[in-house]
């Protein structure tokens, strides 16, 4: 157990440890140029790189015509013919269930059978007319 902590502990202390990368010549073994780096610093820099890179990439897709190639996304005319063909065709149907019920109707009057069809029965109230005036 304390074997454990001690290597957690180690490399929580090592994560501030200050490096130095240097880049040399191999001819020549000139030093070229040289980072004093620590841990942390190289995990912020590849992190933000990460970050930046997928900004990018979503970026790219969103704002330009690449969005078209991502499946379901389609055009915008596309789609407002979409949906002026799907309310034609619900008025369309509209029509065509309205047409139905009418020649079902005709077919009723003219074999004389209205079993099928509800009789209204509701009464309706008139007024009464007050005749003393009269």
């Amino acid at each position: 157990m304390a074997n454990k902590r001690d290597k957690k502990g180690r490399n929580v202390g090592r994560i501030g440890n200050r490096y130095r990368l240097v880049i040399m010549n191999d001819n020549t073994y000139e030093e070229v140029t040289s980072f004093k780096l620590s841990r942390m610093s190289v995990y912020i820099a590849l992190s933000t790189l990460f970050v930046l890179l997928v900004t990018i990439t979503v970026a790219t897709v969103v704002f330009t015509p690449l969005r078209y190639y991502i499946p379901g996304y389609g055009d915008l005319k596309q789609r407002r013919e979409f949906i002026r063909l799907k309310m034609r065709t619900d008025s369309l149907e509209s029509a065509i269930n309205a047409r139905d019920k009418y020649l079902d109707n005709i077919k009723q009057v003219i074999s004389g059978d209205f079993s099928t069809s509800k009789l209204d029965t509701t009464t309706i109230k008139v007024p009464k007319v007050d005749n003393s005036t009269y």
